[in-house]
């Protein structure tokens, strides 16, 4: 069971300044080292090797002996040679030997290649570009961008944090929920519900990206319209205590309790509670639909990992009347962190708490773990690259990090720090590019640490678009 409980943190809450206002920018922005690395300048080094090796080859021994042996014979004769004499050796030289005065001969450099042969080379080197040339992503090492999140209820079962369509984040911190802007970086102030059904213990946007779902202490859950500010309805009767965890699959909003049931409800109708899943013996506090919406994954508090069929599910209440798909046993701590993968539909990756550590890999078909990574701390969400195979995981102590991972080989592409408590929430904006951590010491934090997504390549143009175009005649 992992440390964090809503009653502990309510006990040990500090008094804040009352200048500390939600969502505000943190202090001074963060150092960010530049991209531009101090160089030498090495163009006044010589090109070349340090020494000379002579080839023996090249070398002409009998010119050598009588280079070496001239001036001596010059010096013994100099008395007796006549002018005649010192004319003659000196036409004999230069007709003869060629004015050769090197003794040693070195090999000369190899002779450069045929002009046409290298052109046609750097030519078909150009036209064909290796894959492997691709530029290396650059990921920031800082947080673009911190904000003040005060009074946030540091528990690791709970959800608080949400990025809708419409680019506008929630965060629950106590007994309010604030949304922030993205596009222009405004901050409002949804709702605060009273104490005596507070605090806010999850929340999670609809898919239009106005309408958002709020989980509280209380067992209720609320829905509100973030385009006006009011609250559409109240669902009631569904849990039996707080409501921790929320997904949505197009109309139905699942909805998981500390009770440990898993409540399909349809929003649209008055008796809401359509289907029922049994299953967890203690607090849900992780739920995701596959993007077919016909797979549930759950997480629990009881150390287990439930795949559920949407065609399973049972309106009856009765116990054991539906079963799950696959009951996965493998966690040894809680199972909070899920996240189906975007390029495989039937992958999906799960994350332990500090008893367990660990990434694991599943087959939903087959139920099959296709591998498990210790990551050496506590694994508190997880997030898929949705343009490259990259994961992303947050963590507990030690060092309360970020860790990009390289699918499947699981090796490190990147470490990022700055979080001085365990990293609780992590979502990921609409276009995929940027990240939103929540942790601990009551910051929120942006990292742009998935990249700019490449601009897709234009759709080949067609001779016709009509609904016969596929037709080349009628007979």
């Amino acid at each position: 069971m992992d440390a964090g409980s809503f009653s502990s943190c309510i006990s040990s809450e500090k008094a804040r300044p009352a200048s500390r206002h939600p969502l505000r920018e943190g202090g001074s922005r963060p150092y960010m080292p530049s991209l531009l690395s101090s160089s030498k300048d090495f163009s006044s080094r010589q090109s070349g090797g340090d020494r000379f090796i002579p080839d023996r080859s090249a070398m002409d021994f009998d010119m050598a002996y009588y280079l070496l042996t001239e001036r001596r014979k010059e010096k013994e004769n100099a008395a007796a040679a006549s002018p005649s004499k010192g004319t003659y050796r000196r036409l004999l030289a230069k007709n003869l030997l060629n004015n050769r005065t090197r003794i040693l001969a070195f090999k000369s450099k190899p002779q450069a290649p045929a002009e046409g042969i290298l052109q046609e080379t750097h030519s078909n080197a150009a036209s064909h570009p290796s894959k492997s040339a691709k530029p290396q992503r650059h990921i920031p090492q800082s947080a673009e961008r911190i904000l003040d999140a005060p009074d946030l209820v540091d528990d690791y079962y709970l959800n608080l944090l949400d990025w809708g369509s419409s680019n506008v984040l929630s965060i629950a911190l106590g007994n309010t929920v604030h949304l922030w802007d993205a596009s222009d970086g405004s901050t409002s102030e949804l709702f605060t519900v009273d104490e005596d059904v507070g605090p806010v213990t999850s929340v999670s946007w609809a898919p239009d990206g106005r309408h958002i779902a709020a989980g509280l202490n209380s067992s209720d859950i609320q829905l509100w319209d973030s385009s006006s500010g009011n609250l559409l309805r109240t669902l009631r009767g569904v849990h039996g205590s707080r409501v921790g965890s929320l997904a949505w699959n197009n109309n139905i909003l699942t909805t998981g309790g500390m009770d440990g049931k898993i409540v399909n409800n349809d929003v649209r109708v008055r008796s809401h509670i359509v289907q029922t899943y049994r299953g967890h013996q203690r607090e849900v506090c992780g739920l995701k639909w596959s993007g077919s919406g016909q797979q549930l994954a759950s997480g629990g508090n009881d150390n287990l990992l439930h795949i559920w069929d949407l065609s399973m599910a049972s309106s009856n209440s009765s116990p054991g009347q539906n079963q799950w798909l696959y009951k996965l046993e493998d966690h040894m701590a809680t199972v909070k962190a899920l996240a189906w993968c975007p390029f495989q539909s039937n992958l999906l990756a799960s994350g332990g708490g500090s008893g367990d550590r660990c990434i694991k890999f599943w087959n939903t078909r087959t139920g099959v773990r296709l591998n498990s990574v210790d990551t050496g701390s506590q694994v508190c969400s997880l997030l898929w690259n949705k343009n490259e195979r990259e994961l992303l995981s947050s963590h507990g102590s030690t060092q309360n990090q970020l860790t990009l991972w390289k699918y499947p080989s699981m090796v490190k592409i990147a470490e990022l720090t700055g979080h001085t408590s365990r990293v609780l929430f992590m979502v990921q904006s609409p276009n995929g590019r940027t990240v939103a951590s929540l942790a601990g010491d009551e910051t929120l934090r942006f990292w742009n640490v998935f990249g700019t997504p490449e601009a897709p390549k234009p759709a080949a143009k067609t001779a016709s678009t009509g609904p016969f175009s596929s037709f080349s005649h009628i007979r």
